[in-house]
């Protein structure tokens, strides 16, 4: 299975929050409360990185609970990539 590099997952992550009007900051330690990167956000990112790797990642509800900034989306998204 091919990989996405950080910099391609924070692309994503980036044009998931401009559809809203939102901006990614530079910064990767930026809390997602403060950005409005919510829930549905991280499904939209998933959906899209799935797309581009054409399959599934599998990830439990309870792993999500401990994403609060952008880097914790980095991290657990090149995790699901490993697994």
């Amino acid at each position: 299975m091919s990989q996405l590099s950080r910099e391609q997952i924070r692309t994503m992550m980036g044009e998931v929050l401009a559809n809203q009007g939102k901006e990614l900051p530079a910064d990767d330690s930026a809390s997602l409360d403060a950005i409005g990167f919510r829930s549905l956000d991280f499904s939209e990112l998933a959906l899209s990185v799935e797309d581009e790797l054409g399959t599934e990642l599998n990830f439990d509800a309870p792993g999500l609970r401990s994403i609060t900034t952008v880097s914790d989306v980095l991290d657990f998204i090149e995790q699901l990539q490993s697994a």
